[in-house]
């Protein structure tokens, strides 16, 4: 049995992952795995599907249909959370990379590069003399 205080929070982070129950699809598959008849007879495994984002979740960690009913709850919310993280992560990766690209070398970093290209092009001439000849 799920206390209130764990229903209240699972309710509090479905409301930031802005998942609501009327876009939420609920079914019930017959369990399997240790638990011997009882999980296997019984219907209590919970698959959630969630419409705006396409997402689904599987739940049947116990044998009580009602804990997974809102554990599965808790998965989806936590999915939908971790896909949008993700998703600003890659963005501000993006712009940071942008960034750095934009930024002005330092001298060093210029006479560096100078360098390299010099030398690059002694290699390239020495080649070019080797072939004339």
């Amino acid at each position: 049995m799920i206390s209130p205080e764990t229903i209240a929070s699972i309710k509090e982070l479905m409301k930031e992952a802005s998942v609501f129950e009327e876009d939420l699809e609920e079914s019930f598959i017959l369990g399997s795995g240790p638990g011997g008849q009882k999980t296997n007879k019984t219907s209590s495994v919970v698959r959630l599907s969630h419409a705006p984002s396409a997402i689904a979740v599987k739940c049947g960690e116990t044998r009580s249909r009602e804990t997974n009913r809102w554990l599965a709850r808790r998965m989806l919310a936590e999915e939908i959370l971790e896909r949008e993280n993700l998703r600003k992560s890659r963005k501000r990766q993006q712009a940071e990379k942008i960034r750095r690209q934009k930024r002005r070398r330092s001298r060093r970093q210029k006479e560096k590069m100078l360098q390299d290209k010099h030398a690059h092009s002694a290699i390239k001439a020495a080649r070019r003399e080797r072939f004339e000849e």
